[in-house]
């Protein structure tokens, strides 16, 4: 069984470093956004590295989890396991859909996109701030002012069979909410993919352990 993951907003692979998963894993890098694509158009550009010939599962954490879902509405994964994200619109904090019923966003200035370190550690409630910083660091402002977009203005209500998230308990971005399947980590905030790695590692292991058990009856 093979894992693709997508990592969140502006960030890159090196949020996968901590997990410690039982099976093979590619993380999948970030494609540059073509003018007013929509987060579908991309999606299905970015499935293109998929190995659809063998079986394979979806990770995808933050924003990395509303493409991992317009993804597998696309293909057939066997599992897609969603990281601080959302499955639906719904699932998403109610301000995001505010801002973008108000289309402000693309009237801001891209280089206004650029998280100040403050704001970003109370935001992403990191314990490890050295690599949130550097990936804030290395963020393209122009991916983030097109993620948010698409993110604020997201259409999904498709409740996918498949689907399982693991949120955490003191997430201020996207907190809690909805009826898919959910597991909680206590305390876990939205960085939790790095901080709570352990116990994420736990989780996804033991999911998809029960897709293969499942697959052997």
């Amino acid at each position: 069984m093979k894992i693709y993951g997508i990592s969140g907003l502006g960030a890159d692979k090196r949020v996968f470093n901590f997990l410690t998963l039982n099976y093979e894993f590619t993380p999948i890098h970030w494609i540059s956004p073509k003018k007013k694509e929509s987060i579908k158009e991309y999606s299905k550009r970015l499935s293109t590295v998929i190995d659809i010939e063998n079986d394979f599962c979806l990770i995808g954490v933050s924003f990395g989890g509303l493409v991992a879902t317009e993804i597998s509405k696309i293909l057939n994964p066997r599992i897609t396991i969603l990281i601080s994200s959302a499955h639906t619109k719904n699932e998403l904090n109610p301000i995001f859909r505010w801002f973008g019923k108000i289309k402000i966003i693309r009237f801001i200035p891209t280089s206004f996109f650029h998280f100040p370190k403050r704001i970003a550690t109370y935001l992403f409630g990191a314990k490890n701030n050295k690599l949130l910083y550097a990936i804030l660091k290395d963020t393209d402002p122009s991916f983030v002012k097109w993620a948010l977009y698409e993110l604020t203005n997201w259409q999904n209500t498709t409740l996918l069979k498949n689907v399982i998230k693991i949120n955490g308990t003191s997430d201020k971005l996207i907190p809690p909410r909805g009826t898919t399947k959910m597991l909680l980590i206590d305390k876990g905030a939205h960085f939790m993919i790095v901080d709570n790695a352990p116990k994420i590692s736990e989780f996804v292991n033991l999911e998809i352990a029960k897709i293969i058990n499942q697959s052997n009856f």
